[in-house]
Protein backbone atom coordinates (compact mmCIF):
# COMPACT_ATOMS: atom_id res chain seq x y z
CA UNK A 1 0.00 0.00 0.00
CA UNK A 2 1.27 3.68 -0.70
CA UNK A 3 2.18 6.08 1.99
CA UNK A 4 1.03 9.23 0.44
CA UNK A 5 -0.65 9.71 -3.01
CA UNK A 6 -1.48 13.08 -4.09
CA UNK A 7 -2.91 13.11 -7.69
CA UNK A 8 -3.59 16.21 -9.71
CA UNK A 9 -3.32 18.62 -6.51
CA UNK A 10 -3.57 22.19 -7.06
CA UNK A 11 -4.05 25.10 -4.60
CA UNK A 12 -5.22 28.68 -5.58
CA UNK A 13 -4.85 32.14 -3.29
CA UNK A 14 -7.02 34.02 -5.31
CA UNK A 15 -5.64 34.74 -8.73
CA UNK A 16 -1.94 32.84 -6.98
CA UNK A 17 -1.90 29.25 -7.73
CA UNK A 18 0.68 28.31 -5.12
CA UNK A 19 0.42 24.91 -6.38
CA UNK A 20 -0.17 23.98 -9.79
CA UNK A 21 -1.58 20.11 -10.72
CA UNK A 22 1.01 18.01 -8.90
CA UNK A 23 0.73 14.50 -8.65
CA UNK A 24 2.87 11.82 -6.39
CA UNK A 25 3.86 8.94 -4.89
CA UNK A 26 5.70 7.71 -1.69
CA UNK A 27 5.80 4.27 -1.35
CA UNK A 28 5.48 2.88 2.21
CA UNK A 29 8.38 2.95 4.31
CA UNK A 30 10.38 5.08 1.99
CA UNK A 31 12.53 8.27 2.63
CA UNK A 32 11.08 11.12 0.26
CA UNK A 33 12.65 14.31 0.15
CA UNK A 34 10.61 17.29 -1.16
CA UNK A 35 12.73 19.88 -2.39
CA UNK A 36 12.08 23.24 -4.43
CA UNK A 37 13.77 27.17 -3.33
CA UNK A 38 11.92 29.38 -1.50
CA UNK A 39 8.31 30.37 -2.31
CA UNK A 40 7.87 26.97 -5.25
CA UNK A 41 5.30 25.25 -2.96
CA UNK A 42 6.76 22.81 -0.68
CA UNK A 43 5.09 24.08 2.92
CA UNK A 44 1.47 24.69 1.29
CA UNK A 45 1.47 21.02 -0.63
CA UNK A 46 2.64 19.53 3.46
CA UNK A 47 -0.24 22.08 4.82
CA UNK A 48 -2.61 20.29 2.12
CA UNK A 49 -1.25 16.59 3.00
CA UNK A 50 -1.54 17.28 6.64
CA UNK A 51 -5.08 18.58 6.51
CA UNK A 52 -4.04 22.58 7.50
CA UNK A 53 -4.93 23.42 4.09
CA UNK A 54 -7.85 21.84 1.80
CA UNK A 55 -6.55 21.83 -2.16
CA UNK A 56 -8.73 23.76 -4.60
CA UNK A 57 -9.00 20.85 -6.65
CA UNK A 58 -6.91 16.92 -6.65
CA UNK A 59 -7.10 14.07 -4.63
CA UNK A 60 -4.83 13.06 -1.40
CA UNK A 61 -4.64 9.76 0.56
CA UNK A 62 -2.83 8.99 3.27
CA UNK A 63 -1.93 5.49 4.12
CA UNK A 64 -5.47 4.42 2.52
CA UNK A 65 -7.52 7.79 3.80
CA UNK A 66 -9.26 10.27 1.83
CA UNK A 67 -6.99 13.62 3.14
CA UNK A 68 -10.88 15.36 2.68
CA UNK A 69 -12.87 13.12 3.54
CA UNK A 70 -11.47 11.71 6.39
CA UNK A 71 -9.21 14.05 7.75
CA UNK A 72 -9.54 12.84 11.20
CA UNK A 73 -8.67 9.23 10.59
CA UNK A 74 -5.62 10.86 8.60
CA UNK A 75 -4.38 12.78 11.44
CA UNK A 76 -4.21 9.89 13.47
CA UNK A 77 -1.63 8.54 11.02
CA UNK A 78 0.92 10.82 10.73
CA UNK A 79 3.02 13.27 13.24
CA UNK A 80 4.98 16.26 12.38
CA UNK A 81 8.05 18.68 12.72
CA UNK A 82 7.24 22.30 12.00
CA UNK A 83 10.30 24.19 10.74
CA UNK A 84 9.57 26.72 13.23
CA UNK A 85 10.16 25.80 17.12
CA UNK A 86 6.53 24.46 18.22
CA UNK A 87 7.44 23.66 21.80
CA UNK A 88 6.55 25.25 24.76
CA UNK A 89 9.05 26.40 26.40
CA UNK A 90 7.63 27.18 29.77
CA UNK A 91 6.82 23.73 30.26
CA UNK A 92 9.40 20.29 30.77
CA UNK A 93 10.08 17.92 27.96
CA UNK A 94 7.66 15.72 29.65
CA UNK A 95 4.84 17.94 29.91
CA UNK A 96 5.33 18.80 26.09
CA UNK A 97 5.40 15.32 25.25
CA UNK A 98 1.97 14.52 27.62
CA UNK A 99 0.10 17.44 25.98
CA UNK A 100 1.04 15.94 22.66
CA UNK A 101 -0.49 12.28 23.82
CA UNK A 102 -3.54 13.76 24.87
CA UNK A 103 -3.83 15.96 22.00
CA UNK A 104 -3.97 12.60 19.78
CA UNK A 105 -5.48 10.72 22.75
CA UNK A 106 -2.42 8.20 23.23
CA UNK A 107 -4.40 5.67 25.53
CA UNK A 108 -2.88 7.28 29.66
CA UNK A 109 -2.01 3.58 30.52
CA UNK A 110 0.57 3.62 27.31
CA UNK A 111 1.56 6.93 27.57
CA UNK A 112 4.32 6.99 30.28
CA UNK A 113 5.89 4.17 28.83
CA UNK A 114 5.97 5.24 25.11
CA UNK A 115 7.58 8.94 26.18
CA UNK A 116 10.19 7.07 28.71
CA UNK A 117 11.20 5.21 25.92
CA UNK A 118 11.30 8.12 23.33
CA UNK A 119 12.97 10.09 25.28
CA UNK A 120 15.22 7.38 25.73
CA UNK A 121 15.69 7.14 22.02
CA UNK A 122 16.56 10.92 21.58
CA UNK A 123 18.61 10.88 24.77
CA UNK A 124 16.99 13.16 26.27
CA UNK A 125 15.06 11.05 29.49
CA UNK A 126 17.96 12.19 31.88
CA UNK A 127 16.52 16.21 31.19
CA UNK A 128 12.47 15.14 31.16
CA UNK A 129 11.99 17.65 34.36
CA UNK A 130 14.25 20.35 32.89
CA UNK A 131 12.00 23.55 31.49
CA UNK A 132 12.63 23.72 27.75
CA UNK A 133 13.92 26.89 27.70
CA UNK A 134 16.98 25.38 28.82
CA UNK A 135 17.46 23.07 26.13
CA UNK A 136 20.21 23.91 23.31
CA UNK A 137 18.41 24.18 19.78
CA UNK A 138 19.86 20.51 19.03
CA UNK A 139 17.77 19.43 22.15
CA UNK A 140 14.84 20.74 21.20
CA UNK A 141 15.20 19.34 17.65
CA UNK A 142 15.44 15.70 19.03
CA UNK A 143 12.55 16.42 21.22
CA UNK A 144 9.79 17.78 19.13
CA UNK A 145 11.33 14.62 16.45
CA UNK A 146 10.45 12.49 19.95
CA UNK A 147 6.99 14.28 20.28
CA UNK A 148 6.18 13.33 16.55
CA UNK A 149 6.55 9.83 17.19
CA UNK A 150 4.40 9.49 20.18
CA UNK A 151 1.12 7.89 18.99
CA UNK A 152 3.02 5.78 16.36
CA UNK A 153 2.47 7.19 13.16
CA UNK A 154 2.92 5.78 9.76
CA UNK A 155 4.11 8.70 8.26
CA UNK A 156 6.30 11.12 9.58
CA UNK A 157 6.26 14.79 7.74
CA UNK A 158 9.18 16.81 8.54
CA UNK A 159 9.49 20.74 7.52
CA UNK A 160 13.41 21.34 7.34
CA UNK A 161 13.92 19.22 10.60
CA UNK A 162 17.69 20.62 10.80
CA UNK A 163 17.68 24.22 9.81
CA UNK A 164 20.00 26.30 11.29
CA UNK A 165 21.51 23.19 13.39
CA UNK A 166 25.44 22.83 13.41
CA UNK A 167 26.93 19.48 11.50
CA UNK A 168 27.25 17.40 14.56
CA UNK A 169 24.08 17.62 15.46
CA UNK A 170 22.15 17.73 12.19
CA UNK A 171 24.30 13.94 11.82
CA UNK A 172 23.19 13.08 15.01
CA UNK A 173 19.09 13.74 14.30
CA UNK A 174 19.54 11.81 11.45
CA UNK A 175 20.82 9.16 12.86
CA UNK A 176 17.79 8.82 15.22
CA UNK A 177 15.49 9.10 12.06
CA UNK A 178 17.05 6.92 9.61
CA UNK A 179 16.68 4.05 13.15
CA UNK A 180 13.48 4.87 13.34
CA UNK A 181 12.68 4.12 9.53
CA UNK A 182 14.20 1.12 9.48
CA UNK A 183 13.08 -0.66 12.89
CA UNK A 184 9.57 0.93 13.30
CA UNK A 185 8.84 1.06 9.16
CA UNK A 186 8.16 4.59 9.56
CA UNK A 187 7.85 6.53 6.10
CA UNK A 188 9.62 9.86 5.79
CA UNK A 189 8.72 12.60 4.12
CA UNK A 190 11.02 15.80 4.65
CA UNK A 191 11.94 19.13 3.11
CA UNK A 192 15.91 20.57 3.27
CA UNK A 193 17.75 23.23 1.49
CA UNK A 194 20.88 20.58 3.10
CA UNK A 195 21.35 19.14 -0.55
CA UNK A 196 23.63 16.71 1.48
CA UNK A 197 20.85 15.44 2.98
CA UNK A 198 18.53 14.85 0.59
CA UNK A 199 21.58 13.24 -1.67
CA UNK A 200 22.56 11.00 1.55
CA UNK A 201 19.26 9.26 3.41
CA UNK A 202 16.39 9.87 0.22
CA UNK A 203 15.34 7.07 -1.73
CA UNK A 204 13.22 9.31 -4.05
CA UNK A 205 13.58 13.24 -5.00
CA UNK A 206 11.11 15.24 -5.64
CA UNK A 207 11.92 18.71 -6.93
CA UNK A 208 8.98 21.71 -7.12
CA UNK A 209 9.60 24.62 -8.44
CA UNK A 210 6.62 27.97 -9.29
CA UNK A 211 4.13 25.54 -7.97
CA UNK A 212 5.08 22.46 -10.33
CA UNK A 213 7.07 19.48 -9.96
CA UNK A 214 10.21 19.44 -12.20
CA UNK A 215 11.66 16.33 -11.57
CA UNK A 216 11.63 13.12 -9.92
CA UNK A 217 13.73 9.98 -9.45
CA UNK A 218 16.95 9.12 -7.36
CA UNK A 219 19.63 11.43 -6.88
CA UNK A 220 21.88 9.28 -8.91
CA UNK A 221 18.79 10.39 -11.69
CA UNK A 222 18.54 13.46 -11.30
CA UNK A 223 22.43 13.95 -11.74
CA UNK A 224 22.16 12.13 -14.74
CA UNK A 225 19.45 14.14 -15.99
CA UNK A 226 21.17 17.29 -15.66
CA UNK A 227 24.98 16.15 -16.41
CA UNK A 228 25.57 17.43 -12.50
CA UNK A 229 28.08 16.39 -10.46
CA UNK A 230 25.87 16.57 -7.62
CA UNK A 231 22.41 16.91 -6.13
CA UNK A 232 22.88 20.81 -5.50
CA UNK A 233 24.30 21.44 -9.35
CA UNK A 234 21.35 19.59 -10.50
CA UNK A 235 18.83 21.41 -7.89
CA UNK A 236 20.27 24.51 -9.14
CA UNK A 237 20.61 23.67 -13.40
CA UNK A 238 16.89 22.34 -12.99
CA UNK A 239 15.52 25.43 -10.68
CA UNK A 240 17.78 28.28 -12.06
CA UNK A 241 20.20 30.88 -10.29
CA UNK A 242 17.49 33.63 -9.49
CA UNK A 243 17.51 33.85 -5.59
CA UNK A 244 13.77 33.08 -4.34
CA UNK A 245 11.54 34.73 -1.66
CA UNK A 246 9.80 32.91 1.59
CA UNK A 247 6.65 31.63 0.97
CA UNK A 248 3.98 33.59 3.11
CA UNK A 249 3.21 30.89 5.64
CA UNK A 250 0.72 31.13 8.71
CA UNK A 251 1.38 29.30 12.12
CA UNK A 252 0.63 25.61 11.20
CA UNK A 253 1.23 24.22 14.76
CA UNK A 254 -1.53 26.41 16.19
CA UNK A 255 -3.99 25.65 13.13
CA UNK A 256 -3.15 22.21 13.86
CA UNK A 257 -3.56 22.37 17.80
CA UNK A 258 -7.39 23.88 16.68
CA UNK A 259 -8.35 21.39 14.55
CA UNK A 260 -7.21 18.47 16.93
CA UNK A 261 -9.48 19.99 19.90
CA UNK A 262 -12.58 19.73 17.10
Amino acid sequence: MLAIEAENLSKKFGDFTAVDNISFKVEHGSIFAFLGPNGAGKSTTIKMLTTVLAPTSGKITLNGHDVLKDPNEVRKNFGIVFQDPSLDDDLTAYENMEIHGVLYHVPGNEMPKRIEQLLGFVELWDRKNDLVKTFSGGMKRRLEIARGLLHHPKVLFMDEPTIGLDPQTRNHIWSYILKMNKDEGTTIFFTTHYMDEADKVAKEIAIIDNGKIVAQGTSAQLKEKTKANSLEDAFIELTGHEIRHEEAAPNQRMRMMRRMRR
